[in-house]
C-alpha cells in the first residue's frame, strides 16, 4: 500500500507565549516517502520537526504515527529517530560506538549490538570505519555516521533538521544523492527540514512549502514549481518574473487573460486562485525566456536592452528591459553562444513561449 499514511498531523498550532509559530497545521505523510518541510528561516519547520520527534509537544491538534496517536509520547518512546544539523558525533567515542550507543537500553546483547552496527555501516557506506574515533572524520564521514546511528534504531520515520548545510557545495551535491539513494534503498518515511529549494526539488517525493507558521502549498516538485500556488511560493522557488494582466475569460479551469508585451494565454487556474476584479497576476521562470541569436526566429518575441548581468560560470544571469514593463524580466542563458560576452546596453531579442506563463494567486488575494 504505497499510499499508507505514515504520520497524520490535524490542527497543530504551537504558541510561544503570545507568538503563534504554526498555525493549524494539516499535512498527511505516506509511508516509504521522502517529504520535505521547505520554507525560509522562521517559518516554522523546525518546530514541526521537533514536534514529530517528541522534543515538544503542540499547544492544539493532533500527531499520529503509523497509526497510533503519538501527540503527548516521549521522544524517546517514538517510532522515530532524529538526525540533527550538528550531527553530535562523540569525540571521545569511535565510529562503532557513536553509532551503536542508542542500542545499550535496548539489551540485545553484545554479538547483536555488532551485527546491526556493521549493518548500519554498510547503508551508509562506510564499512570499514568502525574504528575510527569520532575527532578523525570528515564532514561528509560525519554525517554518514550520524545518519548510521539514526537508522541502526530501525524507526519507521527518519527525522533530518538541515543535516547537509554544513557541508561544502561539491560534498553537499554529493549527500544529496547517496541520501536520496539510501532512503530508496532503505524503504523508510524521510522528513527533512531544509531552507534550499533546490536539495528540496532534488530529493523530494513531496514537499510542503511553509510561511510564517503556515503551510502555503504540498505538492509533487515539479508541480510546486511549475504550478506555484501563490506568488509567494513562486518566487522562493527559484525566482520568477511577475508581470499583471488582464482577465479576458474565464472556465471552469482556465483563464484567458492579456499581458501588456507577452500577447494572450489560456492559462490553467491553481486550486485556491483568487482574482482581484478583472486583474490578475501571471509569471514566467528566468529559463522560460531565451536570447535569439543572429538571425534566429520564434513566434513570440520581444526586444530590449540588457540592464545588469551576472556570471556563473556555465550560464549568466541577465536582466533584460523591455519597453512597457515596469521591471527588467529576469533571463538565464547557458554561455553555449556567447551569453558571457553580452554587454550591459546592448540590445538583444527575446524568445518566450506563451505557455510558460502561470497564474498565481497575489499574497492579499
Amino acid at each position: 500500500m504505497p499510499d499508507r499514511p505514515m504520520i497524520e498531523i490535524a490542527g497543530v498550532s504551537r504558541n510561544f507565549g503570545t507568538f503563534r509559530a504554526l498555525d493549524d497545521i494539516n499535512l498527511t505523510i505516506a509511508e516509504g516517502q521522502f517529504f520535505s518541510l521547505l520554507g525560509p528561516s522562521g517559518c516554522g519547520k523546525t518546530t514541526l520537526l521537533r514536534l514529530l520527534a517528541g522534543l515538544d509537544v503542540p499547544s492544539a491538534g493532533t500527531i499520529r504515527i503509523d497509526g497510533e496517536d503519538c501527540t503527548e509520547i516521549r521522544a524517546n518512546a517514538r517510532p522515530t529517530n532524529m538526525v540533527f544539523q550538528s550531527y553530535a558525533i562523540f569525540p571521545h567515542l569511535n565510529v562503532a560506538e557513536n553509532v551503536g550507543y542508542g542500542l545499550k537500553r535496548l539489551r540485545l546483547g553484545r554479538a547483536e549490538e555488532d551485527r546491526r552496527v556493521a549493518e548500519a555501516l554498510e547503508m551508509v557506506r562506510l564499512p570499514d570505519f568502525g574504528r575510527r574515533k569520532g575527532n578523525e572524520l570528515s564532514g561528509g564521514q560525519r554525517q554518514r555516521v550520524a545518519l548510521a546511528r539514526a537508522l541502526v534504531m530501525r524507526p519507521k520515520v527518519l527525522l533530518l533538521d538541515e543535516p547537509l548545510s554544513a557541508l561544502d557545495k561539491k560534498l553537499r551535491e554529493e549527500m544529496q544523492i547517496e541520501l536520496r539513494s539510501l532512503q530508496q534503498s532503505v524503504g523508510i518515511t524521510f522528513v527533512l527540514v531544509t531552507h534550499d529549494q533546490y536539495e528540496a526539488l532534488a530529493l523530494s517525493d513531496r514537499i510542503a512549502v511553509m510561511f510564517a507558521g503556515r503551510v502555503a502549498q504540498v505538492a509533487e516538485p515539479m508541480e510546486i514549481y511549475q504550478h506555484p500556488a501563490t506568488r509567494q511560493v513562486a518566487d522562493f522557488l527559484g525566482g520568477m518574473n511577475f508581470l499583471s494582466a488582464r482577465i479576458a475569460g474565464e472556465t471552469g479551469e482556465t483563464l484567458t487573460v492579456e499581458t501588456d508585451r507577452l500577447g494572450t494565454a489560456v492559462l490553467r487556474k491553481p486550486a485556491g486562485f483568487t482574482a482581484s476584479g478583472n486583474r490578475a497576476t501571471v509569471g514566467i521562470r528566468p529559463e522560460r525566456l531565451r536570447v535569439l541569436w543572429d538571425d534566429e526566429t520564434a513566434p513570440h518575441m520581444l526586444t530590449g536592452r540588457i540592464a545588469s548581468r551576472a556570471y556563473f560560470g556555465e550560464t549568466t544571469s541577465l536582466a533584460v528591459a523591455i519597453e512597457g514593463l515596469d521591471a527588467p524580466l529576469s533571463i538565464v542563458e547557458t554561455n553555449d553562444y556567447g551569453a558571457d560576452e553580452l554587454k550591459i546596453g546592448a540590445e538583444i531579442r527575446l524568445a518566450y513561449d506563451p505557455e510558460a506563463l502561470v497564474l498565481v494567486s497575489d499574497p492579499a488575494a
